[in-house]
């Protein structure tokens, strides 16, 4: 793993787990002699690079992406001695590559969780210009789980869209991590009635459910170029238009300016703090106040008395009013 940047340490944790398919820190930290410490600290390397896939938190568990398919994306961004790469990828896929070969159809069915998350990961690894997401339930392993190759594509230019769910903001958990990847450059909006769960990529490839009157997670299409992609990139824009924009913590600062260059302010406060920007967002999205209240972790009564206070610090008569002026003034 030395030519991509990994070290030994990594490496036999890598190859451990491409043993053991799937594993926890703990299994594998007693299967290569180390601590957990020292393991955990190895697979969020593996991780962030997009060789392995983390599923779920308690505990969380750790699942081989297929080789061939994951280190192609390091080596592409490698020259010269990582020709040999290519090889070692290849033939330790063949020892985990299962199911039918690929056909020449448009569409194909992918069946099982390890197909299932080879296939996102590949998705995204071969992402050169953007990809675009519905995130919303099922979820493999039944809970969500956080995209961290995500971080990795941000910071090589890959342009990223999300629209999120109610569902996929349930806890603090999920809005922490929607507002690390909106920190990174993602683009984030909230629509909370959005279900039809979608990953385009360059607009030519996506993964959707095989069907979302009784989605299963461990069952997806991928569709490749062709007239449903083009039905797909639509649908995710018209749900891009009618979601509410959640900005970055950068973008709440420059909101301080109007477009004279003159500093607004309310309550001698020019812009909202993160938590009070989260809570109008949610708001303006539409969600109500027992989603926004689960969501950031916080009582129902909590979010319902600092609405009342943002609605008068804005001036607003009712909800409504409120996020139309926040809108105006650049808060969300």
């Amino acid at each position: 793993m030395e030519p991509v940047g990994l070290g030994r340490r990594d490496n036999d944790v890598y190859l451990a787990l491409l043993e053991l398919r799937r594993a926890t820190a703990v299994e594998l930290a007693e299967h290569v002699g180390e601590s957990p410490a020292a393991v955990r600290a190895c697979l969020a390397t593996l991780v962030g690079a997009g060789l392995v896939h983390q599923l779920g938190y308690a505990p969380a568990a750790y699942l081989i992406v297929a080789p061939d398919e994951a280190l192609a994306a390091l080596i592409q961004r490698r020259r010269g001695d990582l020709a040999r790469m290519q090889v070692h990828a290849e033939e330790l896929a063949q020892r985990l590559r299962s199911g039918p070969p690929r056909t020449g159809s448009p569409v194909e069915l992918v069946e099982g969780e390890d197909a299932v998350i080879a296939s996102v990961t590949r998705l995204q690894a071969q992402a050169r210009k953007e990809v675009l997401a519905v995130d919303a339930p099922p979820y493999l392993g039944g809970q969500w789980n956080p995209n961290d190759f995500e971080i990795t594509q941000l910071a090589v230019g890959v342009e990223y869209r999300f629209v999120y769910s109610a569902d996929s903001l349930s806890t603090p958990m999920h809005v922490a991590n929607m507002r690390r990847c909106v920190e990174a450059g993602e683009q984030a909006r909230v629509l909370p009635d959005a279900s039809m769960k979608m990953l385009i990529v360059d607009r030519h490839t996506a993964l959707m459910p095989a069907s979302y009157q009784d989605p299963d997670p461990a069952v997806r299409l991928l569709v490749r170029e062709s007239a449903l992609i083009d039905v797909l990139v639509c649908g995710f824009e018209q749900m891009w238009q009618r979601a509410t924009p959640v900005l970055s913590e950068a973008v709440l600062s420059e909101a301080v300016l109007t477009g004279t260059g003159q500093p607004t302010a309310v309550a001698d406060r020019p812009v909202p703090s993160a938590r009070d920007g989260e809570l109008l967002a949610l708001l303006a999205s539409g969600m109500k106040d027992r989603s926004i209240a689960r969501a950031l972790g916080v009582t129902e009564r909590t979010v319902g008395r600092r609405v009342t206070e943002l609605m008068t610090e804005l001036g607003a008569q009712s909800r409504f009013q409120a996020g139309l002026l926040a809108s105006r003034k650049g808060w969300i």
